[in-house]
């Protein structure tokens, strides 16, 4: 398969990415820890289901302790990161400090064989990132009212996590994405005991929130991780990674069309932003020179 190619795969799980907030508000009043247990169990259930109709999908768990650790690490640890940020830090200020994963991602992929950066990678980045700003908050500034606190640190390890995550899955390339169900299934579970420990359990309460539970376990929380583990192993990671600042721009989109939010002027501002930052990032894929005959 062509890099461009798994670049776009890669990039749908940006596209479902965009419906979390959507989902997340639609599912109710579901704690933080019981929804990533359901979600994750739908998303590797999703995946586990193939299993009996591909030969030889089900031997890609047998893998060494290294990709287990980064995978569960990754998806586990990420959100129980982010949601202990979340309870000691206002939202927008996490949420805006987390966001810094794309850029990180841009970064310390320049140190895997064969990659380079190059300043319209920077540039690229760098206008995703005011583009997000200008999203989370909402155009307003941000200052930190109650200085730099444990939940802020908490951010800022959640966004090395996403990224180191993401770059060392490309070092690990030869692995089949099969075992991202592996990832999702063990993540449930510990979510399960972190649910167990640190809330009480509330059920959604009709057909509507229930719909969101599940769409949430096969898009945004399960087919996502699939596609970004096949883009950030064979597609151009770079470009993935500036054109993830789309993810809070869509999502802010969505809610508008759904009623939940109004067309501002942040927003109008932050798609030019993000949109020119992502083409410009990427303009060695999109404006490729065809080969000269001779």
């Amino acid at each position: 398969m062509r890099r461009s190619t798994a670049t776009l795969i890669g990039f749908t799980a940006v596209l479902m990415w965009a419906l979390l907030a959507l989902l997340s508000a639609a599912s109710g009043k579901v704690p933080p820890f019981q929804l990533a247990a359901m979600t994750f169990l739908i998303g590797g259930l999703m995946g586990a289901a193939t299993w009996p109709f591909r030969k030889g999908a089900v031997s890609a768990l047998r893998q060494s302790w290294q990709v287990w650790l980064l995978g569960v690490a990754g998806l586990f640890g990420y959100h129980f990161v982010y949601f202990s940020a979340i309870r000691a830090a206002p939202a927008v200020e996490v949420s805006l400090i987390a966001y810094l994963w794309p850029l990180f991602l841009v970064v310390f992929s320049s140190f895997l064989p064969g990659e380079r950066l190059r300043l319209h990678h920077v540039i690229g980045v760098v206008l995703g990132l005011a583009g997000a700003v200008l999203i989370i908050t909402r155009g307003k500034g941000l200052s930190l009212a109650e200085g730099f606190t444990m939940g802020h640190a908490l951010a800022f390890l959640c966004s090395l996590i996403w990224s180191v995550y993401s770059v060392l899955s490309r070092r690990f390339g030869n692995v089949s994405t099969d075992v991202v169900a592996g990832f999702c299934l063990i993540t449930a579970l510990l979510s399960t005991i972190c649910h167990m420990v640190f809330e009480t359990t509330v059920w959604p309460v009709d057909a509507t929130q229930w719909a969101a539970v599940l769409g949430l376990g096969l898009f945004p929380v399960g087919a996502a991780f699939y596609t970004w583990d096949y883009g950030v192993k064979h597609g151009d990671i770079m470009v993935l990674g500036a054109a993830s600042y789309a993810s809070p721009l869509l999502s802010t989109l969505v809610l508008v069309a759904a009623g939940f939010a109004a067309f501002t002027w942040p927003v109008f501002v932050a798609c030019l932003l993000i949109t020119l930052g992502a083409v410009i990032a990427a303009k060695d894929m999109l404006f490729k020179r065809a080969p000269t005959s001779i």
